[in-house]
């Protein structure tokens, strides 16, 4: 992921936030915090990486459940497979 793009920033930017809530977080405060991280990148473009997030990331990111995100490491033996 290249951080010299606007969405490679919105996608490292995510994956931080990840790594800082190992319990996941919402969609809608993953887009906040984003946003709040640099006002400078359009909401739009931050909601269609979000949106894509698993999708591009299979490998680092799931969802236990809709609406929520969280890193792969972090995924428990009890939670089956997402």
């Amino acid at each position: 992921m290249s951080k010299t793009t606007i969405t490679g920033r919105v996608f490292a930017t995510a994956l931080d936030l990840l790594e800082q809530h190992p319990e996941g977080i919402r969609w809608v405060d993953l887009n906040a915090r984003i946003g709040a991280s640099d006002p400078s990148l359009h909401p739009k473009t931050i909601n269609g990486c979000v949106w894509k997030l698993v999708e591009r990331y299979p490998d680092q990111v799931y969802k236990p459940e809709k609406g929520r995100f969280r890193l792969l490491k972090y995924k428990t033996a009890d939670e089956g497979e997402a």
